[in-house]
């Protein structure tokens, strides 16, 4: 069962912490506090690593499947791992974090290089700050006491004004620097990525020479016009039609089909073990003559040797009180029947009878008329042949989205998004309410609230439930249904494929994590400690708020202590995903199907959900910089062990399903530069509240800076992000034939050799070993050269070098014919696995079944106990159900 990895990362739960928003009078955040966290959570991650390093060898389907499933060709799998307890973190750092990049995908490439980047931003922000302003505020004279002593909050706002100069500096410093990580890395993923588009690799292969129009008015939906448009340079067109009858008739085929396997599976099941049973009762084997039995003989013959026809699979047509009917014999005239429909109805909508959707797929010759198509404007009305989207398999596809008008595009955008911020709004209220719950016993003693009073006289543990366990399980039950709901937000919004649903997920969820999470919480929390100097003193809830939001900030240093140890810890360990593959694998894995399935099947990353949590890390990392400094050192740790789990999970165990190509990179990197925002705007605010006049204006210019040149950054790089530039399709071919020419006759009559032994295009192995690059265009850099020019030394020529090198890609005329139909136009009734037995009662079923659809009994048999076994080893981890993945 596929786990993904992002569902077990802790939810962010400020309410946890009994230090945030404490009032100064009632109790003020303690090292002893952090020290309470800090114990139990170490013991945790104790814990679970040495339960990851006692299982780790002996589980490695759980641990290490990328280094042996036989689903994954050679070229994606990792090296084995060493078999000591700590052998896999050597292992680990002998590949580099661009083996990811050439063996998973370039998402999961981009998200330990995000991890890399905030690392390292949070690392110089410690270097920063903890010298200069550790002293600072420790001399503040604003009479904190513990760990409040090197807050923000610590200086006197009175007599110390002077010293809100180190904090303005400080933020200058820093967030230049994130905005100079930031342009770095635009340049470093527009080159990386724009290699990757150009690649053999990848520019051969049919969705990098596809272009998707949505929103196609009905006059167009003609391959005449749409051919007179593009004229030759047009290879293919696919106009997908309405197959919503289809689709119910290839689903009930295949629950029909499925069914069938299974009764199938349970008849050849109890026969072998009536023939234990005997076999056990006579103390001696059957006799083996029993397998000779004639598989051409009456249907269920060789099974009634050994059970009573009432004892073969049977079901009601409907429940409780339908016939009763034989499944085997009814799956098999329903499948009669169904089959030649399904044919009939698929080749009305291949030869375009059926009502066409309003979208067009459009195969071009080759990559560059693909994008010259893509980047055009395709129809003189707006919004019409809109939005285009190039570079996508068909399983991204979501078929029911392509139906949709420019206007009712335009009507569902405006809906889901509205719904969205509606949900902000209203989610707030439950929210802060959660926050409030951790803070009860400030509430109790509020003016018009004292009627809570009562739960001061209940027990301590109980108490202690309300603030702490409680806040956490409702706040864990209000994020798990919010990814859910912001997907299907963004599908609803019209969006055609998976990966833009992915992206609008991640900038959903992202906001979703900053002000619910972060600002509303935090501002909740602060609040509740507040709420009766408030009551009492109305004007000072500027001031109140924030001398208490500073103190806030000391829930992340036991945050990121927590979520470091125990996300770290967890992700490696899997808990979850381990027991229930245990447990629902005995129960539900009745056939070699689905036996086969569970243990082929990876686990992949949402990286709509993903990447949001680690930005909103980030975020508050920098926010808290120059208030509370202490927080982001924590956060150094935090995140680097975030990296660590992601790493090794990425190179031994996930798989990525969906592909943005990266573009969840750069939204990330544009989502880290919030926190500047609110670091700036922060402080912006606390100077006008201490009426520090000096800070006030230069923090003031400074974001004004920061803005043009923000905006400026992002006009400039846009168009780079989703297109690629005619000028390096000429540098791509000189570097390739500067490749070749580099390359030994010998290995490019090899690379032919494979490529014309290549069936369906999709060579099993690395082809690419043969291949020898061209020298780097330049000499090796220096760190500190390679760091300050990017522009110079990960320019394009360099970049193309991580690229994974492959032979082009081919494919056979069944494969790009049916390559962007519907799955239920294209669909084939799949082949049926059963166990082999002894008795011959497989093979008579499979002589049977097999003369209404595919059916075998290879691969898969019966061990002494009467256990249901597929051969992992002797079909080489590919049963005969196994079939290519196809690199659309």
């Amino acid at each position: 069962m596929a786990l993904v990895m992002g569902a077990l990362v802790p939810r962010v739960d400020q309410n946890q912490d009994p230090n945030v928003g404490s009032s100064q009078q009632d109790s003020t955040p303690s090292a002893s506090a952090l020290v309470s966290t800090l114990v139990p959570t170490l013991l945790t991650f104790a814990a679970f690593i040495g339960l990851f390093l006692i299982l780790r060898p002996k589980v490695a389907r759980q641990y290490a499947p990328r280094t042996y499933l036989g689903s994954l060709r050679e070229s994606e799998r990792t090296p084995p791992q060493s078999k000591g307890f700590f052998g896999f973190i050597r292992d680990m750092y002998k590949l580099p974090d661009t083996y990811v990049l050439q063996h998973n995908s370039l998402d999961a490439y981009f998200l330990l290089r995000y991890l890399k980047i905030v690392t390292v931003i949070c690392l110089f922000g410690s270097l920063l700050t903890f010298p200069v302003l550790f002293p600072v505020n420790a001399t503040g004279g604003g009479g904190q006491k513990q760990l409040n002593v090197v807050s923000f909050s610590n200086v006197d706002k009175d007599t110390q004004k002077n010293r809100y100069y180190a904090h303005t500096f400080c933020a200058w410093i820093f967030i230049s620097f994130v905005f100079f990580m930031f342009t770095r890395e635009a340049i470093y993923f527009i080159n990386l990525r724009q290699a990757y588009l150009l690649s053999p690799l990848y520019a051969s292969r049919i969705s990098s020479r596809t272009v998707l129009f949505s929103s196609v008015p009905d006059n167009y939906l003609d391959p005449q016009k749409i051919r007179a448009m593009f004229g030759d340079k047009m290879k293919n067109m696919w106009i997908p039609t309405d197959t919503k009858d289809l689709d119910d008739k290839v689903e009930e085929r295949d629950k029909i089909a499925m069914k069938l396997e299974g009764a199938e599976t349970k008849l050849v099941k109890l026969a072998n073990d009536a023939r234990l049973k005997q076999a056990k009762k006579s103390r001696s084997q059957t006799d083996d003559s029993a397998a000779d039995h004639d598989v051409e003989g009456e249907p269920g013959s060789a099974a009634a040797r050994w059970i009573k026809p009432k004892q073969r699979p049977t079901h009601r047509l409907k429940p409780i009180i339908g016939k009763k009917v034989d499944t085997i014999n009814w799956s098999r005239n329903e499948l009669t029947r169904l089959i030649p429909e399904v044919e009939e109805a698929q080749a009305i909508h291949k030869s375009g009878e059926a009502k066409f959707l309003n979208s067009i797929f459009v195969e071009f010759y080759n990559q560059t008329e693909a994008q010259a198509a893509y980047q055009m404007v395709a129809h003189h009305q707006p919004l019409h042949m809109a939005p285009r989207t190039i570079g996508f398999s068909p399983s991204e596809v979501i078929w029911s989205n392509l139906k949709i008008k420019w206007w009712e595009r335009v009507i569902r955008n405006i809906a889901t998004i509205g719904a969205v911020c509606a949900l902000i709004l209203f989610w707030s209220i439950p929210v802060a309410f959660v926050g409030a719950l951790s803070n009860i016993t400030a509430l109790t003693h509020t003016k018009g609230l004292t009627w809570l009073g009562f739960l001061n006289d209940i027990p301590g543990w109980i108490r202690g439930v309300v603030n702490g366990l409680l806040p956490s399980i409702l706040m864990a039950v209000l994020f798990a249904l919010l990814p859910i709901f912001l997907r299907l937000m963004a599908k609803t919004a019209g969006l055609p494929t998976l990966s833009a649903v992915e992206l609008r997920t991640q900038d959903f969820y992202f906001w979703f994590q900053v002000i619910q999470v972060f600002l509303v919480a935090t501002l909740a929390s602060a609040a509740a400690a507040s709420v009766q100097d408030i009551i009492q003193h109305p004007g000072s809830v500027t001031s109140l708020l924030a001398t208490n939001i500073p103190k806030a900030s000391l829930f992340y240093i036991s945050y990121f202590i927590l979520q470091g140890l125990t996300f770290s810890s967890a992700a490696l360990l899997q808990i979850v995903g381990l027991i229930l593959s245990k447990v629902l694998s005995k129960i539900l894995d009745t056939t070699p199907r689905k036996m086969y399935t569970r243990w082929s099947t990876l686990s992949s990353l949402g990286w709509g959900t993903v990447f949001p949590i680690i930005s909103n890390l980030t975020v508050i990392s920098i926010t808290y910089s120059c208030i509370a400094p202490l927080v982001i050192g924590f956060a150094t740790v935090g995140l680097y062990l975030f990296y660590f789990a992601y790493r090794y999970n990425l190179l031994f165990v996930n798989n990525s399903n969906i592909d943005t190509k990266g573009l969840v990179y750069v939204k990330a990197l544009q989502h880290m530069t919030v926190g500047c925002y609110l670091l700036a705007l922060c402080l912006i605010g606390l100077f006008a509240i201490s009426t520090a006049i000096g800070p006030l204006i230069l923090m003031i210019v400074f974001l004004i800076f920061m803005v043009l040149y923000h905006v400026s950054l992002t006009s400039a790089i846009n168009p780079l992000l989703y297109y690629l530039p005619r000028s390096l399709e000429a540098e791509e071919e000189a570097l390739m034939a500067a490749d070749r020419a580099h390359s030994t006759p010998a290995a490019n009559v090899g690379l032919n050799e494979k490529h014309a032994s290549s069936s369906n295009g999709t060579p099993d192995g690395d082809s690419s070993k043969e291949m020898v690059r061209a020298p780097a265009p330049h000499q090796k850099p220096g760190m500190i050269a390679k760091f300050f020019r990017p522009d110079k030394y990960t320019d394009f020529a360099t970049m193309r070098r991580l690229v994974p090198l492959e032979i082009e890609l081919g494919y056979n005329d069944e494969i790009e014919k049916n390559a962007y139909y519907q799955p239920s136009v294209a669909s084939q009734p799949p082949l049926l696995w059963i166990p082999r037995d002894q008795m011959g009662v497989s093979r008579q079923e499979v002589a049977h079944t097999s003369k209404v659809i595919p059916i075998t009994d290879e691969g898969a048999h019966f061990n002494e106990k009467g256990k249901i076994v597929w051969d992992a080893e002797g079909t080489g981890g590919r049963p005969p159900i196994w079939q290519q993945n196809v690199y659309y």
